[in-house]
């Protein structure tokens, strides 16, 4: 059950509410950070027979690269909270796209594989953390009535830079090479910049500062080293209690379900993505025409996401999201096995539009399922932790599929794995909170939060 009021978020976030209030260009900034950020999981597609010829790596070695960014995009978000609770969401957000552009930057100058796990993955995956999760939390906040129209609408971003960058990112490859791609995108990204800085809350920054008079009692000055431990350790515990809902994943049997229904989709969502090109190219196919279905995927989002925003915001379908959800994904699992039939033209084409139309509503309902399952005055510290999840199976996912091409010398492999990963997820997902709503109808009572307490 959502709150109308008293939700807010640490630093400049603290004044967001609700959405008959909300100023209209803050989904307009997620949409673009999205563009410029999610897409370049793509790019490392387009890239990725060049980075294994300059490095001379196997094809687990190379799939390192995109993962590891993925998995810091998430796992960084406690200290993404940490940041926007001590500087806000603005300066938060700008930080983000100085480090992701750097990140990319120094890419071009690497010399060896690790060097680029470090600046491609590291740097830049920090760098997107910073500039992406901020503009999540925020939508939140603005929209409840509409929410899934605001989210579909914000994850437009995401079509946007899978139909354009493939093609900016093939012209470049043509004319600069990896390297002066690499460079060229560092300075793309620091658009998020100013997308942060045209990021503010609806009311100014409370003026904070510290107390003319101090009131508490004078502290020792020397205190005993056990004393100083056990402060150390308390401040310690409660500084993950809020930032990481530990108690949500021990007392919140739905969110605790849907937790391990993603983090188990992540294993295999996005792995597509990464050797769709590799595929196609290694079947002949022309890297620019490669390039083009993945710019076909964009358009098929960018489509099909607003209507569904809209379809998915009637009243009807209130209580319902995690099924349509479900089906979305299974459908988007099931969609990969059209790949293993052949690499043709063709045949890939009819895959990018059933993967992107099932894309479309996975990445519309994602965070607005999370946020039915609880309240928003937690949403941040949920979606935290549930970063943390999904960046385990989103390092592991890609190298897994590399030691897969290595050892069997196909690249469909990869695509029937990532099905019945992506299908038994939403298989999973759909039963169990089938088997909840069951529970609640029969009056055995599953409550859809709870307050914070210990695990």
């Amino acid at each position: 059950m959502n709150r109308r009021k008293g939700s807010k978020v640490a630093g400049d976030c603290d004044s967001l509410q609700m959405e008959s209030k909300a100023p209209e260009q803050t989904p307009n900034m997620g949409q673009k950070n999205g563009e410029i950020m999610d897409s370049e999981e793509v790019e490392n597609g387009i890239f990725y027979t060049d980075l294994q010829t300059e490095f001379q790596a196997s094809n687990q070695e190379t799939s390192w690269v995109p993962s590891i960014m993925t998995s810091v995009l998430h796992a960084g978000g406690p200290f993404c909270s940490v940041m926007v609770e001590r500087f806000g969401c603005r300066t938060t957000v700008m930080v983000g796209g100085v480090l992701s552009g750097l990140g990319m930057a120094a890419s071009s100058f690497t010399h060896t594989i690790t060097e680029l796990y470090i600046t491609a993955g590291v740097i830049t995956g920090l760098g997107f953390c910073f500039s992406f999760q901020p503009t999540v939390t925020i939508l939140g906040h603005y929209f409840v009535r509409r929410r899934a129209f605001a989210n579909a609408m914000s994850s437009t971003g995401t079509a946007l830079g899978l139909c354009t960058l493939p093609l900016l990112g093939n012209y470049l490859h043509t004319e600069l090479g990896w390297r002066g791609s690499f460079l060229v995108l560092g300075a793309v990204l620091l658009n998020c910049c100013v997308c942060g800085a045209v990021m503010r809350p609806l009311w100014g920054r409370r003026h904070r500062g510290q107390p003319l008079m101090n009131h508490r009692p004078l502290q020792p000055e020397e205190e005993k080293p056990k004393g100083r431990m056990r402060a150390l350790w308390a401040g310690l515990t409660a500084a993950l209690r809020h930032h990481m809902a530990f108690d949500l994943l021990c007392n919140n049997l739905r969110y605790r379900v849907y937790a391990v229904g993603i983090t188990w989709m992540m294993l295999g969502f996005l792995v597509p993505l990464i050797y769709l090109v590799p595929y196609a190219t290694a079947h002949n196919m022309e890297q620019s025409r490669a390039a083009l279905l993945l710019s076909i995927l964009g358009i098929v989002n960018i489509v099909v996401r607003p209507p569904i925003g809209l379809l998915f915001s009637l009243p009807w379908f209130k209580g319902r999201h995690i099924y349509v959800f479900s089906a979305a994904l299974l459908m988007n699992g099931l969609s990969n096995s059209i790949c293993c039939i052949d690499a043709s033209f063709p045949v890939l084409l009819a895959y990018v539009v059933t993967y992107g139309l099932s894309m479309s509503v996975v990445g519309s309902l994602m965070f607005t399922v999370l946020m039915d399952t609880l309240d928003m005055s937690r949403f941040p510290a949920a979606l935290g932790l549930l970063a943390i999840m999904e960046s385990v199976t989103l390092l592991i996912g890609p190298p897994l599929a590399g030691i897969l091409v290595d050892r069997t010398g196909e690249y469909f492999y990869v695509f029937f794995a990532c099905s019945a990963t992506v299908a038994s997820s939403a298989v999973f997902l759909m039963v169990s909170f089938y088997w909840l709503d069951r529970k609640v109808l029969k009056g055995q009572q599953v409550p859809p939060q709870v307050s914070p307490a210990k695990c």
